[in-house]
């Protein structure tokens, strides 16, 4: 099971530190406690408080962690019903040593640049039965979108050739329209996502009518609701790990 294609409303939602108010009470409305992810400063600061930089969720219930936070999370996760496993790789500052744990899921794959992921998530992985598709591109989990089994969103158009290549409907978005400060761009994985069994939320709106009509086709095409938690533009928070 895709631990980002949530089956229910989930009870809490790990979210970036820097998340605005705006953003957290979009969650609370729905009844979702939205979780703050510690700095993790041993990464660059643009990307320090992403959760899918220091976390893989193998399935609901089995969470990876990189050991630079590994004691936040398994303080902050006892009790509710994940089990928090210590990665091998402890992440640093500069790529590739910052991309480990950032690996795309889609169906019953995963797509990462399998030369630096983690290799007790790989081993996790491969015990799922899920098999891992190479691409050169380090974050994955950045630059995807899942919308379904076999329906993505990326912001790197080699993924999203590789993807179509194992037959995975894709839709390619254009990177520039997302805001993530101190770089010129973010990318589409880190501010979309499924946030229940109904609603594929975006962190905030796209100003390009042409792109915000055609990404919001093709999610309502899948049986979703397209929304927006706030009125900014779209920025990239890292993904969000929902907790059911």
């Amino acid at each position: 099971m895709n631990p980002y294609i949530p089956n229910q409303n989930p009870r809490y939602v790990i979210i970036d530190y820097r998340a605005s108010e705006e953003i957290l009470n979009y969650l609370r409305k729905l009844n979702i406690q939205p979780i703050k992810t510690i700095k993790c400063t041993d990464l660059q600061e643009p990307v320090d408080g992403h959760p899918d930089m220091v976390i893989h969720p193998i399935d609901f219930e089995t969470f990876i962690v990189a050991p630079n936070v590994y004691d936040y999370y398994r303080n902050v996760l006892d009790h509710k019903g994940i089990k928090v496993i210590k990665g091998g790789k402890t992440l640093s500052r500069n790529y590739p040593e910052d991309i480990a744990y950032n690996v795309a899921r889609i169906g019953r794959y995963a797509v990462h640049n399998t030369q630096h992921t983690d290799q007790l998530l790989k081993y996790y992985l491969e015990e799922a039965g899920i098999e891992l598709i190479h691409v050169n591109q380090g974050y994955t989990k950045c630059s995807v979108a899942t919308i379904s089994e076999n329906k993505t969103l990326t912001s790197d158009f080699l993924i999203h050739e590789t993807l179509i290549s194992y037959n995975i409907e894709s839709m390619y978005i254009d990177p520039k329209i997302v805001r993530l400060e101190g770089y010129n761009y973010g990318f589409i994985g880190g501010c979309t996502g499924l946030i229940n069994d109904k609603i594929f939320l975006s962190t905030g709106k796209i100003f390009d009518e042409n792109i915000s009509f055609s990404l919001k086709e093709f999610v309502q095409s899948s049986g979703y609701v397209y929304d927006e938690a706030s009125n900014q533009q779209i920025t990239d928070l890292g993904t969000l790990i929902p907790i059911i």
